[in-house]
């Protein structure tokens, strides 16, 4: 029982780290450089700004590894509910680490396109700054396919917690939405990219209830105790008693 309200403990604290640097990068960095339409003002900014744009790559690179660790903490804890889902969920989850790297090379690339090194003086500035731009809609378009990913790992996840007795039930029901909603929006913004933005709005609500509510719970609460196994139960203490 120890071991296993350690490992609930360690994935809490593992599933908030990966909040906070999966927000930042996310959310800040592109919000702080990207100028929609804009390739030159885009440029500027990083270039203006090129240590904080470095930090954004790094804290991108720490919630890929943070997300590793994660997945094989939640694995230990829920491998003994249903060990194929438990293998799903780690498959499901590690296939898109190597994506992720992918997409970090795509928001590389215009640290070395806007570098002004003498092999990129064949390309006039305007046609550097819109091969920069591109290499962030690349990544942007990553983003967007790999979120299919994101939703997929949360059913079985979803499912082994549903099933777990240790965690509320409530909980897995929130994860297997979330795992939907995510669907609902990569593939809104794959097929109609004119409503991803509404669709990802629309889904905030279910994407907070799902992941909030199980990270609050395994760093909060852990995993609830069950009667050990060396000491008699309640129905046992009666049996003796009336014997």
């Amino acid at each position: 029982m120890k071991s296993r309200q350690h490992a609930a403990r360690v994935a809490g604290v593992l599933y908030l780290l990966l909040i906070v640097t999966a927000a930042f990068s996310l959310t800040y960095i592109p919000s702080a450089f990207i100028v929609p339409g804009d390739a030159a003002a885009t440029a500027q900014k990083i270039v203006s700004s090129q240590m904080l744009y470095r930090i954004g790559i790094v804290i991108d690179l720490a919630a890929n590894i943070i997300f590793v660790f994660l997945v094989v903490a939640l694995y230990e804890l829920l491998k003994d509910v249903n060990k194929r889902h438990a293998v799903l969920m780690l498959a499901l989850a590690l296939v898109q680490v190597p994506m992720a790297f992918g997409m970090m090379l795509f928001q590389s690339a215009p640290l070395i396109l806007l570098s002004g090194a003498d092999y990129l003086s064949v390309f006039d500035k305007p046609q550097l700054e819109a091969l920069a731009m591109g290499f962030l809609r690349l990544r942007d378009q990553g983003i967007q396919a790999v979120m299919a990913l994101w939703g997929l790992w949360l059913l079985p996840f979803g499912l082994l917690v549903f099933r777990s007795g240790f965690i509320p039930r409530i909980i897995g029901v929130l994860l297997i939405v979330t795992c939907f909603a995510y669907l609902a929006v990569s593939l809104t913004y794959l097929l109609f990219p004119a409503y991803g933005l509404i669709a990802n709005q629309l889904m905030t609500l279910p994407f907070a209830a799902g992941v909030l509510s199980i990270m609050l719970w395994l760093l909060i609460k852990g995993a609830r105790p069950e009667p050990s196994e060396d000491q008699p139960s309640e129905s046992g203490n009666r049996v003796a008693v009336d014997v």
